[in-house]
């Protein structure tokens, strides 16, 4: 049996990932941090084991999952290793590689290229998407410099980064005047490179796909509903939509020109006239691969069946175009209190009301499902719930 290494436990997508491959048949081990609560950790399809997180010493969890993973190997014939967030993905693409482990996830070029927002807008550029006009920022004075024009978000350029011995990552600012500015710089202190950009309002999307030799298969994508937090965070409930040939050509050439291998997400946002803007690259897991699922996508299983056979092809039908709605329940009771916090900055004009935000949540629909649920490992679905709001509530404050 074919063992695959999944981690981080804790992240969104981690219940999805295990159950799509538990029921490919594969065998699922998870890694996750020192006294983190994952809810993964309540299913009985998985079994954990805990690191030194990185953000606490980069090389100690290094040593601790290589160590580990070793031991896994001299257990089993063949152990792929699938990291599901940006930090297992910075991790996992440092790891020595050998005979007796594969990486169903990016190494070399793909990784950084998974990790560098500079390198994304650039080749998003070369690709054909539209690219809102970008700045880098590496101390104070470079920031004030790239600040031009209002309203502007400020995030950073890695999706993780090195320093002291520790993992971290940085904070995005939405600013619509210089005083807005000033606060966020003295937040920021020039401690990363930063990308500035105009913000833009609209609505995002999410196009899905696994990039084969073939080129691109499985074409999905997603439009967010809501999102947990109005002033920009990840969706707490997402539709399925069909991704349209405009924006199937500057994906391809995204994808081809990076030689990636397995699967992918690229988020966009769409403006008011209709027009779709390069927003960034993930090149792992996405939070919403609920959504994915209930669509009979099996993404997660099929990047480890590509990694172990790189001719692998998935079969069945593929284009999927039914408007099912996936929502987390944990995030969608955090919408509501971030609804009820109000805007951090006066660059959003356009704030859901309470009332209106309950009214939604509330309302059911015919195609709709929960992020992390299924019947035999309910627990999982119950935990998630509770952490969500717990770690969200204390994060708050």
């Amino acid at each position: 049996m074919v063992v695959v290494a999944i981690g981080f436990a804790e992240s969104l997508s981690a219940p999805e990932v295990a159950w799509s491959l538990v029921d490919a048949g594969f065998k699922v081990i998870a890694f996750s941090r020192k006294g983190r609560k994952a809810a993964l950790r309540h299913s009985h399809h998985v079994t954990l084991f805990e690191i030194t997180a990185p953000e606490q010493d980069c090389v100690a969890a290094l040593k601790e999952l290589s160590s580990a993973l070793d031991k896994l190997a001299e257990q089993t014939a063949c152990t792929v290793l699938l990291p599901l967030d940006d930090s297992s993905l910075w991790l996992c693409s440092r790891l020595r590689q050998d005979s007796q482990l594969i990486l169903a996830g990016a190494s070399g070029d793909c990784a950084e290229l998974a990790l560098d927002k500079q390198k994304q807008t650039e080749l998003a550029a070369a690709a054909g998407f539209a690219v809102p006009r970008t700045a880098f920022a590496a101390n104070e004075s470079g920031l004030s410099a790239c600040a031009t024009e209002y309203p502007l978000i400020l995030r950073p350029a890695r999706a993780v980064m090195s320093s002291d011995g520790r993992l971290h990552k940085g904070r995005n600012w939405i600013c619509c005047d210089e005083a807005e500015l000033r606060r966020a710089r003295s937040s920021w202190n020039g401690r990363d490179l930063m990308m500035v950009q105009p913000f833009l309002e609209g609505s995002s999307e999410g196009v899905f796909g696994l990039a084969t030799s073939r080129g691109v298969l499985a074409w999905s994508g997603h439009r967010r509903l809501r999102m947990m937090n109005p002033h920009g965070s990840g969706s707490s409930a997402c539709i399925a939509r069909e991704v349209a040939d405009d924006v199937k050509r500057p994906v391809s050439a995204f994808i081809k020109s990076c030689n990636w291998r397995g699967m992918f997400m690229i988020e966009l946002l769409r403006t008011k006239d209709g027009r779709p803007w390069f927003v960034e690259f993930n090149g792992r897991a996405w939070g919403s691969m609920a959504l994915s699922r209930r669509q009979s996508l099996e993404y997660p299983a099929w990047t480890v069946k590509l990694a172990l056979n790189p001719d692998f092809v998935p079969e069945g039908n593929l284009n999927r175009a039914e408007e099912i709605v996936c929502r987390n329940l944990g995030r969608e009771l955090m919408h509501l209190l971030f609804v009820l916090r109000g805007p951090r900055s006066r660059a959003i004009r356009k704030w859901p009301s309470f009332w209106r935000a309950l009214i939604d949540i509330s309302r059911a629909r015919s195609k709709s499902s929960f992020y992390n649920w299924r019947r035999d490992d309910w627990r999982v679905f119950a935990s998630d719930c509770w952490y969500t709001i717990r770690e969200q509530v204390f994060k708050s404050h």
